[in-house]
């Protein structure tokens, strides 16, 4: 490739993200706008921080505005894992010289947290932190939940040149390729639409049912996002309000539904899609069996002494984690026999694929599973022919080969951070929650890392960190970036 060719890449990829730092910048507009409504100090941390990250994307801009070049995929994996650093190191000011006054690394943690939508924190006393902060937080898990790399493909048009790629790059799952409209950019435009809608839509359910406006608005950002933070401790136990629990349940299992469904079903006005969906379909069964194999273990396990407050719990934890929300209950870490253990598994599988969840997606899983069947079938009839289907169609090998190999990169990554944090110096069975909650996108952990980071090391934050990247962008993404071939031509 000519030096000519190899300046223009880099211009065109600087131009990109330099739109997309700006676009992160703004994400400090509502909590500056609250604080000064409200008479917060936190104003002018939040106006530094704005104006610093919107220089920062300027400069980046401003110099290729002109530049022209279609991008490709590979630029795209590359594009959308600097997005992700680098709106990281652009949101994480606010948090460091304003409350909560975290280091560096912790910040770093807290906002690639929220804006992974994991929900892991290093950060105590939410209730006392001032309400801007607490916002700013939550809008983090607003702009990741759908993708920030969407929502520039979607509103802006200098983006097109190349938006097939990024979209490619930022979405979810195995069905990446599907468009829901001719353009691209529509298509991104719909999901943004249906997210924003699902969102106001969840807001009104909790303010009716007893949140104030401010908490309603904010945890329903994070439920539809299936991010998981909250502004307070407690969390949803600080209402003591069941019905506000069922309703998390029910918009907690819309996130976790593929987007594209939620937007066929609307332009179609009928339930179909929902009910014609196989991935839909067990992801649902396998949420209704762990939660009756979790409801005993509360009841005689001496956590909860009714059925219906041991199934509510068991309910709204399993939903929470396979949709890797990561709402807790205050007594998770009470539970005992297999319940935890079913928790982080649902939670590794994860939601459907096109939703805003972490996890391997149920696609995949499924998908897995149905090979290994067909290997046993085959060595039992070795003349037979057996062929992987999902929802009626057959899946081409290519596919079953390339999702296999995913699953196979993921837990190889997933070992190794549990390596890493033994050697960082958490007991394995920390270690082990703790790559759960934050490759998996949980939030919560097991052991010392059950419901904050904030007492482990540096090095073990840093590869929390690494391992909510990882899980966002599924490894594929970050991974490629390390391939030698990636990088020649």
């Amino acid at each position: 490739m000519s030096m000519d060719i190899r300046v223009l890449r880099l211009r065109t990829m600087l131009r990109v993200l330099g739109v997309i730092i700006g676009l992160t910048s703004l994400s400090k507009l509502p909590s500056l706008l609250y604080a000064l409504a409200f008479g917060e100090q936190t104003w002018s941390v939040f106006l530094g921080s704005f104006f610093g990250s919107a220089l920062i994307g300027l400069g980046m801009w401003w110099p290729n505005r002109q530049v022209r070049y279609d991008l490709r995929l590979r630029d795209g994996f590359l594009i959308v894992t600097l997005t992700w650093v680098s709106a990281s190191l652009v949101s994480a000011p606010p948090l460091m010289f304003g409350p909560p006054y975290l280091s560096f690394t912790q910040a770093m943690f807290e906002v690639t947290s929220g804006l992974t939508t994991t929900g892991s924190t290093v950060i105590s006393g939410l209730d006392s932190l001032p309400r801007s902060v607490l916002l700013y937080r939550q809008i983090q898990q607003f702009l990741g939940g759908m993708g920030i790399v969407i929502l520039a493909v979607a509103i802006l048009p200098m983006l097109r040149i190349g938006g097939t790629q990024l979209f490619r790059a930022e979405t979810t799952g195995p069905s990446r390729d599907t468009k829901l409209t001719p353009r691209i950019a529509e298509t991104a435009k719909a999901l943004w639409m249906v997210y924003v809608g699902l969102i106001a839509l969840c807001a009104v359910a909790y303010w009716v049912a007893g949140m104030d406006l401010f908490d309603a608005v904010t945890h329903a950002m994070s439920t539809i996002s299936t991010g998981g933070f909250s502004t307070h401790d407690a969390a949803f136990d600080y209402w003591k309000r069941p019905l506000l629990d069922w309703i998390a349940v029910f918009f907690m299992i819309l996130g976790g539904t593929n987007f594209a469904l939620h937007f066929l079903a609307w332009r179609k006005a009928s339930l179909a899609p929902y009910r014609n969906d196989s991935e839909l379909k067990a992801f649902l069964s396998i949420l209704a069996v762990t939660s009756l194999l979790i409801t005993p273990v509360l009841m005689f396990g001496g956590v909860h002494a009714g059925l219906d407050v041991a199934f509510r719990r068991a309910v709204f934890m399993v939903v929470s984690a396979m949709t890797t929300t990561g709402f807790t209950v205050g007594d998770f870490h009470h539970w005992t026999g297999i319940a935890p253990m079913l928790i982080m598994i649902v939670a590794v599988i994860g939601g459907c694929s096109g939703s805003t969840v972490g996890g391997l997606k149920v696609a995949r899983v499924v998908m897995v599973l149905r090979q290994g069947l067909r290997e046993l079938r085959q060595l039992v009839h070795p003349r037979g022919q057996f062929l992987v289907k999902m929802g009626g169609h057959r899946v081409s090998g290519s596919v079953v080969l390339s999702v296999s190999g995913f699953i196979t990169l993921w837990m190889v990554c997933f070992m190794a951070l549990v390596l890493g944090m033994i050697a960082s110096g958490l007991d394995m069975l920390s270690a082990f929650g703790g790559v759960v909650a934050t490759m998996a996108n949980l939030g919560p952990g097991l052991g010392s890392v059950t419901y904050s980071f904030g007492a482990t090391g540096d090095l073990t934050v840093w590869l929390g960190t690494l391992g909510m990247l990882l899980g966002r962008l599924e490894v594929f993404s970050l991974l490629v970036l390390l391939t030698p071939a990636f990088w020649s031509e």
